[in-house]
Formats: C-alpha cells, structure tokens, sequence
C-alpha cells in the first residue's frame, strides 16, 4: 500500500513528463480526474509548474513556513480578532449609554466611561497595526505571488471563517430566541447587529480573500 507521499510523488512525476510531452493541461486534468484523483490534488500538482513556453517544465518554488511569516500572520490576525472584540465592547457601551439597562446592577452604568477609554485605547493601538500588517503582507504577496500560498495563512483565514461563521450563527439564533420569547428591544436588536455586521463584514472579506486563492490555484 503506497503512502499519501508516494501517491503524490506520482503525481507530479506524471505531470511533470506529460507536461515536458507538450500535453494539453486541461487534457491532463481531464485524465487524473477520470482516474479519480481527486481535484484539489490535481490543480496542486499543476501549479508546481509555471505556464512557459520553455520546452522543458519549470518548477515553481514550493511555499514554506518560516518563523518571520509565522510571526507576522499570527500579529496580523490578533490585532484583527483584539480589535474587532474592542470594538464590539466600544458601541455597546454606547448602545448602554443611548438606551439605559433599568435592571443593571448597581455599578455598571459608572463602569461605562472607563470601559469605552480601554476600548478606545485598544483600537488606537490594534487598528493601525492590522492596517499595516494587511497592507505590507499584500504587498509582499504582489512581488511573490506564490506567498498566497503560505500554509498558516490558509490555516489562520479557515480559522477566521470558521469563528465567523460560528459568531453569526450563534448571533442569529439569539436573536430568533429573543423574538420568540418575546423580549425584544432596541438596545437588544442594535447589539445583536452591532455583533452581525462585525462578524459578517470580517467572514465576507477572508471569504473574498480565500476564493482568490483558491483563483490561483486553477492558474
């Protein structure tokens, strides 16, 4: 029994002669898709090689993990997550001040200053960073188009979805449980869409930026 290696080996063994054979790419993907490779491994053998005219295959470099990417995706993804907690935290209090909780304990309404100057202070920390870490990660992946491959990227951006997605469901079924027990009101609905817009906005975005790479993939 070949091992997942040895089966990938084949693989590329096989595209890189097809290839080097002057075979159509579409045909070969068409003849591992018949031999049921399964899909993502055929475009992942594909890619290895650069479209070229060059009469023999070139190889594209494979991606790696290095600490320096490790260091700036997991800085770029905290300060997303840390801001867009604060965030959150920052218009509740203001949907607190604007709509008054009669049953808040005593105490909480004098917490309200205090909590939206951390908030404060956090986004004015977290935010710039983020903006500059999209900004020169982006960058950097325009001058090597292959970085879009990083693997712990990919594994941050799925982990990003996956909390989202968690985040809204959770949020939406709060809400359609406050409907039915009917105890909706305007602070509760603003909060509930304070959390929806957050969450919803950051899933569409990492979405948007994953069906690109999933774009280059098929290139």
């Amino acid at each position: 029994r070949r091992s997942v290696m040895a089966v990938d080996e084949d693989l590329f063994t096989f595209v890189r002669h097809a290839l080097a054979r002057g075979v159509d790419r579409a045909q070969i993907e068409e003849v591992l898709l018949d031999a049921n490779w399964p899909a993502t491994d055929v475009h992942c053998a594909l890619r290895r090689f650069a479209v070229t005219d060059f009469p023999v295959p070139v190889p594209r470099p494979r991606p790696y993990l290095s600490a320096r990417e490790a260091f700036l995706y997991l800085l770029l993804f905290s300060t997303l997550y840390y801001g867009a907690t604060n965030l959150g935290v920052l218009l509740f209090q203001y949907i607190d001040l604007a709509f008054p909780n009669p049953d808040a304990p005593t105490g909480v309404a004098e917490a309200i200053p205090t909590t939206i100057r951390w908030a404060i202070a956090s986004l004015v920390v977290a935010l710039p960073i983020y903006v500059f870490l999209t900004w020169y990660t982006a960058k950097e992946t325009r001058k090597d188009p292959t970085k879009r491959a990083s693997k712990i990227r990919r594994w941050l951006t799925y982990l990003t979805l996956f909390v989202g997605a968690a985040i809204l469901i959770g949020d939406l079924t709060t809400l359609i449980y406050n409907f039915l027990s009917d105890e909706l009101t305007a602070r509760f609905i603003l909060k509930v869409l304070v959390v929806g817009v957050i969450a919803g906005a950051i899933f569409v975005y990492y979405l948007r930026d994953l069906r690109i790479d999933e774009k280059e993939d098929h290139v």
